[in-house]
């Protein structure tokens, strides 16, 4: 009897543990707060594991260190995490939602790396700039070379049109007063060889 309460107890055991077992773990990660504070500017502060200087000191917090505040000042204490996943309790004296000198400063620099690397960038991107500003000039000079040809062409094209009509109608006005001339001379020598031919029919 013994023996078979043993062995229920252990079938329920190891039944237990293989259902935990198999069930799947939630391995997402939650989403960490974001710092909302700092520590203001002294030289350190130290962080307890309850809301008094009472409690057992966890370590010190430079100044600057941005945290993440837990919650509500409680006895002069606020409880928050630091930049090393700390959780504990500082003086809420020490918290400010302004950046320190120290934050500041790191910014500042960072800042200033991007702003050398953008500039950097730029002068590497000056030389090409320079000349794909020299090959459109060139380009527009070209255009402005074929433009100018194209307009003394069309130029040259319409005085050779005007010169063509004018010798046209020069030629047409020559023929005419030779056709007239020729007309007039026809005109003469009939009347003079008519007039001659009534004055022998006369006789």
């Amino acid at each position: 009897m013994f023996n078979l309460k043993q062995f229920i107890i252990a079938s329920l055991l190891l039944i237990s543990f293989t259902i935990f077992a198999e069930e799947p773990a939630d391995t997402t990660p939650a989403n960490p707060p974001q710092p909302n504070g700092y520590i203001s500017d002294n030289l350190y502060i130290f962080m307890h594991t309850g809301p008094s200087k009472n409690y057992r000191i966890l370590g010190s917090v430079d100044a600057g260190t941005p945290i993440t505040i837990l919650s509500g000042a409680e006895d002069g204490f606020v409880q928050i995490k630091d930049d090393k996943e700390r959780e504990g309790w500082v003086e809420s004296k020490f918290i400010t939602t302004e950046a320190g000198l120290k934050q500041q400063l790191e910014n500042l620099n960072q800042t200033l790396v991007d702003t050398q690397t953008a500039l950097n960038d730029a002068q590497q991107q000056l030389p090409i700039l320079q000349q794909n500003n020299t090959n459109l000039l060139a380009e527009n000079v070209a255009l402005q070379e074929t433009i100018s040809g194209l307009e003394q062409q069309l130029q040259d094209e319409r005085l050779s049109q005007q010169q063509k009509v004018q010798k046209e109608q020069h030629q047409l006005l020559t023929y005419g007063g030779i056709i007239g001339i020729s007309g007039i001379i026809i005109g003469v020598i009939l009347t003079l060889f008519l007039s001659r031919r009534k004055r022998y029919d006369g006789w």
